[in-house]
């Protein structure tokens, strides 16, 4: 009897002990941001920042090696087309062009002369006292005598040309960008001595990724933007590189300037924002919020009891806006855009919705 008693208070202490222990604690919902997935219109209004540079940027030098004796203009002085910038020793030259004078005029007497001997065989050739043969002969110095003549004309007029490359000329109105010309310095012929900027067809060079490039064509308007400069500007695109860089794997594009103003400069930093080319609605979420679900890319969408699901997604090209889902997402589904590597199939989770502000 006494041992079914003491076997009584036992289980009745298990009992109550049992009742006693504290029930296990659920895990909090994980706090993610999220997102609510809407269409959006890429390459609305893609901007770019490019540099302003000049269409004509030319790189003039003398057509003749000699020595600089003078040099006219200075780092940005602005020049007119025809004008000075610098000067050779026109000595050599000159000299060349006085003996190639004396040269014409030594052929145009060796010339009359021969004419005044053809004239007289010519009569004695009538009256047959030579032999026409002998004739001949007068007449092919006459035409050895012409084209002697045309030889050292040509010639002097080389002289003379050699004697007008002595001086270098600005071959367009602009503004001097580079000088490289001190008097007493020996050049060689075509040894660039100054850069002119002509600063009347100013444009805007910019690079585009290979992604936005077939959307665009050559007229396509453009919206221009200058820090120095308190103005927007428009234009359009003037040229398309047919090739992209090895490097950067992205397309040249010049943007030409529709309208100027003397404050803009080459060399200023721009931002070029190009007009909508593609109406194309398409689904663009953060990078944050595509991660990998096995060897795939995938997100995590968020149902109607604030759990996570793992979704296998296909992504599209990138954009300054985010990457494109081109299928495996509708529009109004919720997905996580930030903390997603921390969730699990089926997880709870505390969306959190930021605000623009925090956006920005």
């Amino acid at each position: 009897m006494n041992n079914l008693l003491r076997a009584l208070g036992s289980l009745s202490l298990c009992l109550l002990s049992a009742c006693q222990q504290p029930p296990e604690e659920v895990a909090a919902p994980r706090p993610v941001w999220v997102m609510s997935v809407g269409t959006t219109q890429a390459n609305a209004s893609p901007s770019y920042t490019g540099e302003v540079k000049s269409r004509y940027e030319s790189s003039i030098g003398f057509r003749i090696a000699g020595k600089i004796i003078s040099r006219a203009v200075n780092v940005g002085d602005l020049v007119k087309k025809g004008q000075r910038i610098a000067q050779l020793d026109p000595n050599d030259t000159r000299l060349n062009a006085l003996a190639a004078g004396a040269e014409v005029q030594t052929a145009q007497a060796n010339l009359t002369l021969a004419q005044s001997e053809l004239a007289r065989r010519e009569q004695l050739y009538s009256q047959r006292f030579i032999s026409k043969s002998a004739l001949d002969s007068y007449e092919t110095q006459v035409k050895t005598a012409q084209a002697r003549l045309a030889q050292t004309q040509s010639q002097a007029a080389i002289s003379q040309h050699q004697t007008a490359y002595t001086q270098l000329l600005a071959d367009r109105a602009g503004v001097i960008g580079m000088i490289q010309a001190e008097p007493g310095q020996v050049v060689a012929a075509g040894q660039t001595i100054a850069q002119i900027y002509d600063l009347k067809t100013l444009e805007i060079l910019i690079a585009v990724p290979e992604a936005r490039i077939g959307n665009l064509h050559v007229g396509d308007s453009a919206t221009i933007t200058l820090n120095e400069v308190a103005q927007t500007f428009e234009g359009r695109i003037r040229e398309i590189a047919p090739a992209a860089n090895s490097q950067t794997h992205a397309f040249d594009l010049r943007i030409q300037l529709l309208s100027t103003d003397p404050l803009i400069k080459p060399g200023m930093t721009a931002e070029v924002r190009l007009k909508a080319t593609d109406a194309t609605q398409r689904l663009i979420v953060p990078m944050t919020a595509v991660t990998r679900h096995g060897d795939k890319a995938g997100v995590w969408v968020i149902d109607a009891k604030q759990q996570a699901h793992a979704r296998t997604v296909t992504i599209g090209p990138l954009s300054e806006q985010g990457v494109e889902i081109t299928s495996g997402l509708q529009p109004g589904e919720t997905i996580a855009t930030i903390g997603v590597h921390a969730l699990t199939e089926g997880m709870p989770v505390q969306a959190i919705q930021p605000s623009p502000e925090v956006l920005r």
